[in-house]
């Protein structure tokens, strides 16, 4: 009925692109109906330039609702996809997606995410009424291989945005300080994270980023960083609530966080996400928390070692008594006896993930043993990345957790037809109560951290 509508319709509408994953089909319908509110203006300009089947291809009607007006979370690549479904020529490209540009960027709609693809050059801040659409703009995603113009012009536009994510795809030696403008001028920046795919050398750029970042030391709890530090620059962000810090893989830098992590004070840290740092540093983060770690995400650099395990794992109990989350990305064997006095001591781990890149050499009978006879009763979530364990183990684990908290568990195996011998095992155990729910995954998806099945 129309009351049921009217209140629908709003929700759905905010964040269209949801629901646009990849099927096809349904993305050309969502595209049809954006394509349904273009102004008689703006179908004229189409028609004078030959783009008269994407007016005719479609009975028009103008639609119930301004569905525009809801949209919330605009991803611009959408402008993309619609010139790429609707096979527009190069050279009328640009018109069409002006066009729609008006449809999301007018007096009528309010943005609260703006997201910008990699090439983008539609000078957004000069569209007639952008700051009334964007001036209450909170979240913001950018490549850095756009058109600074435009990150120019939102900066005196956009001042109240509380996360902003960069992507660092490319990087040239061209002026790139549309971003620190951007960053600087927030009244109240919360989160920033920097996702870098390139070798990281081009230091005058992180530099200034760093210099930008931190007039937001004192609002920044969110932080994720790709690049070389500065060897003070954590050190200002004494409320961060969330840490994440990658180094780009088989790279060797130099690292200044080592060296100065041991005089880092991060109080309120709750979550903490490395990826092939040197285990020293993670060492001397953890310790320089206060008790409340509540998660953890650890992927060990190749050059780690069995006494770095041991050195880790005791790091972790001793510090983190109220840890929830536990996830080892490890390069071969951990010390299984410290593992079981982490299992002991922290009394709250609720779920834990372990991956091993060289699982032929790790002990993975013990580890099941160990997590069968010393786990919290609060632990009943894992997540396991192998390929070699064997059945009589898993078979040994599950039978010995019997009258425990059912098991949520997910496997994640490197060969791509899932063991059905351990699927019938698996199965065995649910009918029994010792598992919960399960999946079986193949592939090393060692970004997925703790979203259980």
């Amino acid at each position: 009925n129309r009351t049921w509508c009217v209140t629908a319709v709003p929700i759905l509408w905010r964040n269209p692109d949801q629901f646009c994953v990849s099927n096809n089909s349904k993305n050309v319908l969502l595209y049809n109906v954006i394509l349904l509110h273009l102004s008689e203006e703006s179908r004229e300009i189409l028609k004078n330039q030959g783009m008269d089947n994407l007016i005719t291809e479609t009975t028009y009607h103008r639609p119930l609702f301004n569905y525009m007006s809801f949209w919330k979370y605009l991803i611009l690549h959408i402008l993309e996809d619609i010139i790429s479904l609707k096979m527009i020529e190069k050279s009328n490209a640009s018109i069409l997606r002006n066009e729609i540009l008006k449809l999301f960027i007018n007096k009528n709609t309010k943005l609260i995410q703006l997201s910008i693809p990699r090439y983008f050059d539609s000078q957004l801040h000069l569209i007639p009424e952008a700051e009334c659409c964007l001036s209450e703009l909170e979240i913001f995603n950018c490549d850095i291989k756009i058109d600074q113009n435009i990150l120019k012009g939102l900066a005196k536009i956009c001042k109240s945005i509380k996360k902003i994510t960069l992507y660092v795809t490319s990087y040239d030696s061209t002026d790139n300080y549309g971003i620190f403008n951007l960053i600087e001028v927030q009244k109240n920046l919360n989160e920033f994270y920097l996702f870098n795919n390139i070798f990281p050398k081009h230091e005058q750029f992180y530099k200034t980023l760093e210099e930008s970042l931190i007039k937001h030391a004192d609002t920044v709890q969110h932080l994720r960083i790709g690049w070389n530090p500065n060897t003070r620059f954590l050190s200002f962000f004494v409320n961060l609530v969330y840490l994440e810090i990658q180094k780009l893989k088989f790279i060797n830098w130099y690292d200044p966080i080592a060296n100065n992590s041991k005089n880092l004070s991060l109080p309120n840290l709750k979550i903490l996400k490395v990826y092939y740092i040197p285990l020293i540093t993670t060492v001397n983060l953890i310790e320089n928390t206060t008790g409340n770690l509540s998660e953890i995400s650890i992927h060990c650099d190749n050059d780690t070692y069995y006494v770095d395990y041991k050195i880790l794992i005791q790091t972790i109990y001793q510090n983190c008594p109220n840890i929830r989350y536990l996830k080892l990305s490890l390069d071969r064997n951990l010390s299984i006896p410290e593992f079981e006095n982490l299992l002991i001591n922290c009394q709250f781990l609720n779920g834990l993930i372990i991956n091993v890149c060289k699982d032929y050499e790790f002990s993975w009978d013990k580890l099941f043993q160990v997590l069968a006879k010393s786990s919290p009763i609060s632990l009943f979530k894992f997540k396991f990345y192998s390929k070699v364990f064997k059945l009589k183990d898993i078979e040994s684990f599950f039978s010995s957790w019997k009258n425990r908290n059912p098991i949520l568990l997910r496997i994640n195996d490197s060969r791509i037809k899932v063991d059905q011998k351990l699927v019938n095992l698996t199965e065995e155990y649910k009918a029994k109560g010792v598992i919960k729910k399960y999946s079986f995954g193949y592939g090393m998806d060692l970004i997925e951290d703790f979203e259980w099945i």
